[in-house]
């Protein structure tokens, strides 16, 4: 995530209390879901607090994206990075827009325990709210492996995590709403680990995305399928309930988004059970 920062000692005490988890306490579950390293979630508190205060030095319009994002270039002392800041909201291109779900998707991907979307915060610029993402490391999206050609991986572990990321995005997309999954936010890092970026057009409240999963068997997004998941994860959706995902959103959910996230979880359950009986449970939890 970028050079580490000097901490205060409160914070400091929460992350030795989270690295002693990651490598103690629940070592399998970061096996099978984290796509940070445990030295990069243990610097996840200080980068939130960074990019929620820290002085912006400058700023310039990003080249791409319809929401129109920006680009800002913070710094404290010796200390700089950068962040992605947007603030769309209402109806673009025809589809919803709203800075306040890419906030969302990361606090959801914190209570699942997936780690594969960057510190992203609430903060305002030029007087008004946004959304402001840690500048995502990486060594290329999925867009630039298929437009130059890029071999995938071929061999272990890189083969396996690339593929068990795949499902594992697919599953939380589908938990999530998130209709614009596309090459140019699924990022790699040079050892193939994932990261997504880019979820506000998430937490659909439609008919439509509460009725089907956007992936598996019978997705609003055909023949794309999670074939493997974590037992870990499984276990953590079968545990999402009104309170404990409000608790995690705060204010960037309305109760209508929380209670289709709701039913799409049953969903989802209902689809792992169906594979399990058709399978077998080694086959498709891990």
């Amino acid at each position: 995530m970028g050079k580490r920062l000097n901490l205060e000692e409160k914070i400091r005490q929460k992350i030795i209390f989270l690295v002693i988890y990651i490598l103690f306490i629940s070592p399998q579950i970061y096996e099978t879901l984290a796509q940070y390293t445990p030295e990069e979630l243990a610097e996840r508190l200080q980068w939130e607090e960074f990019l929620k205060t820290t002085k912006i030095i400058k700023w310039n319009e990003m080249g791409s994206g319809v929401t129109k994002p920006k680009c800002l270039y913070l710094k404290d002392g010796e200390i700089e990075n950068k962040g992605i800041w947007k603030n769309p909201m209402g109806m673009r291109d025809g589809f919803l827009e709203g800075w306040q779900y890419e906030i969302a998707a990361y606090e959801m991907d914190k209570l699942l325990g997936l780690n594969m979307i960057p510190p992203t915060v609430e903060r305002k610029f030029e007087g008004k709210k946004g959304s402001l993402q840690l500048w995502a490391e990486h060594e290329f999206s999925l867009l630039e492996i298929m437009r130059k050609k890029i071999p995938l991986p071929s061999k272990d572990p890189e083969l396996t995590r690339f593929n068990k990321s795949k499902y594992l995005a697919r599953a939380f997309d589908s938990l999530i709403g998130n209709e614009d999954r596309t090459q140019e936010n699924i990022f790699y890092t040079e050892d193939w680990r994932m990261i997504l970026i880019d979820h506000s057009r998430s937490f659909r409240s439609a008919k439509k995305f509460i009725k089907r999963l956007m992936y598996g068997q019978d997705g609003i997004k055909e023949n794309q399928p999670f074939r493997q998941l974590p037992r870990a994860f499984v276990r953590r959706v079968k545990a999402l309930d009104f309170k404990n995902i409000k608790n995690a959103v705060g204010p960037y959910l309305q109760d209508k988004e929380i209670k289709a996230i709701l039913s799409r979880k049953k969903l989802l359950l209902t689809e792992i059970e169906e594979m399990i009986k058709e399978k077998g449970e080694n086959k498709v939890l891990y």
